[in-house]
């Protein structure tokens, strides 16, 4: 693609991932209050005339720009304000454009830029604010709505189930038009520019079948709370993270965003691999990400997330928080016998990073490969010594590091 091609296209910003979480969900409110106004025909852009755009018949029809936690006071605005009235682009002269903030700020008055068009703040019901925190409940309550009035039968898992789906969306487009810049060699500006989705698509899946016949409700679920975990705590925690933790922070995000849902049960199994998984407890999340994000060797983002020592051997970091040795191997001993999922995996990975343990311990499970489970002979073998059992190492933080920092310094 030649220079002048790709100076057709307004700059982007999907290369920019910070504030990238806020402006998808801004972006997915604003789509659904137009779709419950009535309006089906607009398509919604990302990244490129602005921080999102909605078009009508292939012209702007609206300019957003969203800005997260920068300051509590306008000023902290100005240069924002005055680049969302610029006339550039499709950006054309009486092209309406809204400002969208996170916190509340000490003044929302329109401002009239240079070019004589004014930005006027984006309004949250009496509010002329929203944050990360609070945009979640205000999109299922128009989810609500839209459901009510086009008389579909609701329930709280429902709205929970579209509000994932639709989330899911965004974040899918946004993933793709990365990759056509990353991989394709499209220019970033291109693929978002043209890479817009259709209202009419939005409102499909809000009116499909019943989706718990097809889609596997709690894979869905599962991956959106995992995924908002993880946006949160980047949020809060932006201000104090030094640049490697908040990258490898936003590496695990991307990660769990671009991995199938129904692939999120296998990681969320090794997570607590002492226990059948069926719901992920927020703990749980909260205690895994710490430890990613505190290890300091860089993990390896493959399938599972993990780590290779010096010997090409795996380690899975878990929210394992060991007590009492004996009781941990019991547990996982259990499970394994009546978890083929889990067996298998185990067998793969046999070193398991436990977000808190006193100390490092090492046990024998009597399975000598994936398919013994309760298997009589398997474990004769092994009690004659003819047969080498699987054996499970759960180690400390401080010992993992040690092993793994060992081949970087080899």
């Amino acid at each position: 693609m030649s220079q002048e091609d790709d100076e057709k296209y307004p700059p982007s910003a999907v290369s920019s991932w910070s504030g990238f979480v806020y402006q998808g969900k801004i972006a997915l409110y604003h789509s659904l209050k137009l779709i419950h106004d009535g309006d089906l025909d607009f398509e919604l852009q990302l990244d490129s005339s602005d921080d999102f755009a909605i078009y009508k018949n292939g012209k702007i029809h609206t300019a957003h720009q969203v800005k997260a936690k920068i300051s509590k006071y306008r000023s902290g605005y100005t240069k924002a304000l005055e680049q969302s009235t610029l006339i550039e682009y499709d950006k054309i002269k009486g092209t309406p454009r809204y400002f969208h903030v996170s916190v509340e700020l000490d003044n929302t008055d329109d401002h009239k830029g240079a070019s004589g068009e004014t930005v006027k703040f984006y309004r949250y019901g009496s509010n002329y604010h929203c944050g990360l925190g609070e945009i979640e409940v205000l999109t299922k309550e128009l989810i609500r709505k839209l459901c009510e009035k086009n008389s579909i039968t609701i329930s709280d898992n429902l709205i929970n189930f579209n509000y994932c789906l639709l989330s899911e969306k965004i974040s899918t487009k946004a993933i793709y038009n990365h990759k056509l810049n990353q991989v394709d060699g499209i220019s970033e500006n291109r693929a978002a520019y043209e890479g817009r989705i259709n209202a009419r698509n939005i409102w499909e899946e809000l009116v499909a079948e019943n989706p718990y016949q097809n889609r596997d409700y709690y894979a869905v679920e599962l991956k959106a709370r995992l995924q908002t975990h993880l946006e949160e705590r980047l949020d809060q925690m932006l201000p104090t993270m030094n640049d490697a933790t908040y990258e490898r922070a936003r590496r695990l995000c991307e990660h769990i965003r671009d991995t199938h849902i129904n692939e999120l049960k296998t990681l969320c199994q090794m997570m607590k691999p002492s226990e059948r998984f069926q719901d992920v407890q927020t703990s749980d999340i909260r205690r895994y990400t710490k430890l990613i994000q505190a290890i300091s060797a860089e993990p390896i983002f493959n399938h599972l997330p993990h780590y290779l020592d010096r010997e090409n051997r795996f380690y899975a970091p878990t929210a394992l928080d060991v007590d009492e040795n004996e009781d941990c191997e019991s547990d996982m001993i259990r499970e394994m016998k009546n978890n083929e999922d889990l067996l298998r995996l185990l067998f793969e990975y046999n070193h398991l990073i436990a977000s808190k343990a006193e100390a490092s311990f090492t046990f024998n499970t009597k399975f000598t490969n994936s398919d013994d489970f309760d298997n009589k002979k398997a474990t004769e073998k092994l009690e004659s010594n003819i047969t080498k059992s699987l054996c499970i190492s759960v180690i400390t933080k401080d010992d993992a590091e040690d092993r793994l920092n060992d081949k970087a310094t080899d």
